[in-house]
């Protein structure tokens, strides 16, 4: 059975600084495999010398495609090894900072898997260094959608780097990879309340601005209208809180609930599972809305610049595999609430008895944060409660509320969270526009970001920021909401038919031996742990030869014409791929509207 990190509490911990060799994700006594140096070895070609023959192609690009070829499986086994020793060391989160522990709520009387750090140096730079006492404090959650945490800072141009760079004191909410027994929703909202009490109690009172990513942004949305005055302004990075609205052709993950008729194939999974669900179904079906780029782009990409991209992908990797569990009660409550049933921008939302969530009840400034090209949490997802909660624009300044939304036009989901760019220019211009948000009039306006100089790390006045008064009237995302509560009527019969029939024969015979089974045959972790030469003996061969490999790099020139057709031939396959996508789309919005019907 996984563990959790036993060394967190309590203790200061050193970061991961992805970057350099000598330092992985995991505790320094676990031997990880680090990369060979990969020498650029460009050879080059004399202006006065003659074009080089078709058979002298033939053969460099040969020989190059063979290294590429070799140099890439053993970036595999590499990443293979990470994953393994990650999951040895109890997957501590892949910060690129050093931290310490203020809070663990698995001591808590109503314990959940969360802890909250202090952010305590950058690379060489002590924190305290950096802080300005008279702004506030910022604490950052990252999404509990499969993964680990880390996401928002595992580099040094992130929402945890930006915070430090503008002087404020930051903390991170991590999880761990097990949920404690019976974990609810209302334990993990708990536990995000004594956070915040904390992180005030140690900055004089001051409310602190909340970062919620994905995932983490409705958690937050909760926990700003549990806590009016407790909490600053809050933050909410491609998070959903409309989750019926969308477009066929934006996003098709709305439609899945309808498709698999409900909760009670989550329900399924848990039960296999022993009471958990793996996160790793969750990040199966984030990479199946583009088989594009999961099947071919990424992979292609790497394959194709081996000498400059294995870095850059190994660092993201190490988060992208780490795969974290999640209670039964708190992802059936998830789905059944949010996904299935909308009840949060609907207003009838329990998170425990006597307890109904009530957006009205949020006084603290709200920033949106979404991408047009997020087909995860797309603008229509990200807006589209407002007029839902505050009909008119008169409705939203009588409450006295005030929401600002910031549109990016083509960063993918990862990228609002990952993006360098997105973090030096958009991060840093909403933490720099705190105070004009607090000055702002009850109402809604739209975030503006003039960049003339097109350099994302500027600071103002290189840049300037505006805010535009906007109507609620004018947000308005069609969908059609009979089908959706058809779709919820059904999940409901569902769930209670497999609860009281097929439910108690799988529970039965569940134990941990099966479920460990499970978790190491599912096909993100065995795909990628297949490539390990601690499992596959095959690879023992790649690792010896991949050094000798890299020290002899023979580079193909860019008009190499066998170069030029493997490249038309990747841009063919995604292609393709990407009509599969299209197709498969339609077809399922085909079966939704005979399902469900359309309005």
């Amino acid at each position: 059975m996984q563990t959790d990190n036993p060394s967190l509490p309590g203790k200061k911990k050193k970061s991961v600084k992805t970057a350099k060799p000598e330092a992985s994700l995991v505790a320094r006594s676990l031997p990880v495999q680090q990369p060979a140096e990969i020498p650029h070895a460009v050879q080059e070609v004399q202006a006065n010398a003659a074009p080089e023959s078709f058979l002298g192609q033939t053969w460099r690009y040969q020989v190059d495609r063979w290294q590429r070829s070799v140099l890439f499986l053993d970036m595999l086994r590499e990443r293979a090894n990470n994953m393994l020793a990650h999951e040895e060391a109890g997957m501590p989160p892949p910060l690129d900072f050093d931290y310490e522990t203020i809070l663990d709520a698995r001591r808590f009387e109503r314990s959940a898997n969360y802890a909250l750090l202090r952010i305590t140096r950058c690379h060489e730079d002590r924190a305290e260094d950096c802080v300005d006492d008279n702004k506030p404090p910022v604490i950052i959650v990252d999404p509990r959608a499969g993964h680990g945490p880390g996401i928002g800072g595992f580099k040094r141009d992130s929402e945890v780097g930006m915070a430090l760079h503008e002087g404020h004191a930051t903390y991170f909410v991590i999880f761990f990879p097990l949920p404690c027994p019976n974990q609810t929703l209302a334990d993990v909202l708990h536990a995000l309340r004594r956070f915040v009490e904390e992180v005030s109690r140690r900055h004089r009172g001051a409310a602190p601005v909340l970062y919620g990513n994905c995932q983490a942004g409705w958690a937050v949305t909760l926990l700003a209208a549990d806590c009016e005055g407790l909490a600053g302004a809050t933050v909410l990075n491609g998070s959903p809180l409309s989750y019926w609205a969308g477009a066929s052709d934006v996003n098709p993950m709305r439609l899945a609930g309808g498709l698999l008729g409900g909760a009670w194939l989550t329900h399924l999974l848990t039960d296999l599972s022993n009471g958990r669900l793996d996160g790793a179904w969750l990040v199966q079906n984030f990479e199946n809305l583009n088989p594009a780029n999961t099947l071919w782009d990424k992979i292609y990409k790497v394959f194709a610049h081996i000498d400059t991209e294995r870095e850059r992908f190994l660092e993201f990797e190490r988060w992208w595999t780490g795969y974290h569990f999640l209670s039964r009660e708190e992802i059936l409550s998830i789905i059944e609430n949010l996904f299935i049933g909308n009840k949060l921008e609907r207003g009838v939302m329990k998170v425990c008895d006597g307890c109904t969530v009530d957006l009205k009840r949020i006084r603290n400034p709200l920033v949106i944060f979404a991408s047009s090209g997020d087909n995860i949490t797309p603008p229509h997802q990200a807006l589209n409660w407002i007029p839902t909660v505050y009909p008119t624009t008169a409705d939203l300044k009588q409450a006295g509320q005030r929401i600002v939304y910031l549109l990016n036009t083509h960063v993918g989901h990862l990228g609002i969270f990952v993006s360098a760019s997105v973090a030096k220019l958009e991060h840093r211009a909403i933490l720099e526009s705190l105070a004009d948000l607090d000055a702002l009039r009850p109402g809604l306006y739209e975030m503006k970001i003039s960049n003339p100089t097109g350099d994302p790390d500027c600071r103002k006045p290189q840049y300037s920021v505006r805010f535009e008064e906007r109507r609620v009237e004018q947000i308005h995302y069609a969908y059609p909401e009979k089908s959706f509560e058809k779709v919820q009527a059904v999940s409901e019969w569902n769930e209670l038919l497999y609860k009281k029939t097929i439910s108690p024969w799988i529970t039965a015979f569940a134990n941990p031996l099966s479920t460990e089974i499970l978790k190491w045959l599912h096909p993100m972790r065995l795909g990628n742990a297949m490539f390990s030469e601690k499992l596959n003996p095959w690879m023992s061969p790649v690792k010896m030869l991949a050094p000798f490999v890299a020290n002899a790099r023979l580079l193909v020139d860019e008009s190499n014409r066998l170069a030029v057709l493997e490249t038309d031939a990747s841009a063919s396959i995604s292609r393709t791929l990407d009509s599969y996508r299209k197709i498969r789309d339609d077809i399922n919005e085909q079966i939704f509207s005979m399902l469900y019907g359309r309005e």
